[in-house]
């Protein structure tokens, strides 16, 4: 009876949860316990109240087992199991949807990147009102296919820039930082898979949220990557132009619209020009596939601007 009053008391005398820190785990059981250890012990350090949500994503190794063995020795972990696997984006998505914390921590178990500073993350957050995301932005890419990965991921990181009119650091960053309450309206938005990073960056930056980006070091990750280059890299470039079509599709769709309408009305000139009073099919169809696909940008902005006034 006293131990059990002891450990009531002790719990309520535990700061409250303001930070909650969503760990995927899949596959990663010799180094899962490692990483466990890293945050907790950082958060132990930060003061602040805080929940660590390691969910195993239905891993066909150990992991699951390690984490329950663990369990005992970190009382502000919560291990919760899939039944299949659903990707990091669905753990991501759930774990954030279950939040108690008003700052709700994305990372990785795979040691790559330093968890330790997750609470100077959470603390420039805290401190500033006006940013309601902070992101670890990574100094250099230790992933295999390195020499296909970097160009890749300059051009689709250029491009949800051009889309989004903002300087974007570090598109898909797995270490960041953010409002749970902000984030609420986008997380059924996203994907099962790793370009879940992106669509909440692509989410806040095109309704106007803050994100700030903050350097950190990158390392080579423990075990087997689970990224697949060609599909991942298909479905990240997806995923940045449905971002922006959802939030602003004039900026996808105008451009295309513009040149092709541009160039229909060069060509009919130079039509006339050469022979007045004619006007070849091949023309017709540039300007009315303008004018269509310009009449679609408009309705689906519409659309936005009514979805959004509801």
């Amino acid at each position: 009876m006293s131990q059990t009053h002891d450990d009531a008391r002790s719990r309520s005398d535990d700061p409250p949860v303001r930070v909650t820190i969503v760990l995927p785990c899949y596959n990663e059981e010799d180094h899962v316990v490692d990483e466990v250890k890293r945050i907790c012990s950082a958060m132990d350090a930060s003061g602040y109240g805080y929940e660590l949500l390691a969910v195993d994503d239905a891993s066909s190794d150990a992991t699951l087992e390690r984490l329950r063995e663990v369990a005992p020795l970190f009382p502000s972990m919560r291990v919760i199991a899939f039944g299949h696997n659903g990707g990091s984006g669905t753990v991501r998505r759930i774990g954030s949807q279950r939040a108690r914390g008003e700052y709700v921590v994305w990372t990785d178990a795979d040691m790559s990147y330093p968890n330790e500073r997750i609470p100077e993350l959470v603390a420039m957050l805290d401190a500033d009102p006006e940013t309601d995301q902070v992101v670890g932005a990574r100094t250099q890419e230790m992933g295999s296919h390195k020499a296909l990965r970097v160009p890749a991921k300059w051009i689709i990181r250029k491009i949800a820039e051009k889309l989004t009119n903002t300087r974007i650091p570090d598109l898909n960053s797995g270490l960041r930082v953010f409002r749970r309450d902000v984030a609420r309206p986008y997380l059924r938005l996203l994907p099962p898979g790793f370009s879940c990073v992106t669509t909440i960056t692509l989410a806040f930056l095109s309704n106007q949220h803050p994100v700030r980006y903050v350097p950190i070091e990158y390392a080579k990750r423990a075990g087997t990557s689970k990224f697949h280059f060609v599909t991942d890299a298909y479905r990240y470039i997806l995923q940045v132009l449905r971002m922006v079509m959802y939030f602003n599709p004039l900026k996808v769709l105008m451009p295309p619209a513009l040149t092709l309408l541009g160039l229909g009305a060069a060509k009919f000139v130079f039509d006339q020009v050469r022979n007045p009073l004619y006007m070849p099919n091949n023309t017709v169809m540039i300007l009315m596939t303008g004018l269509i696909i310009a009449a679609i940008a408009l309705l689906a902005d519409l659309i936005v601007r009514s979805r959004e006034s509801a």
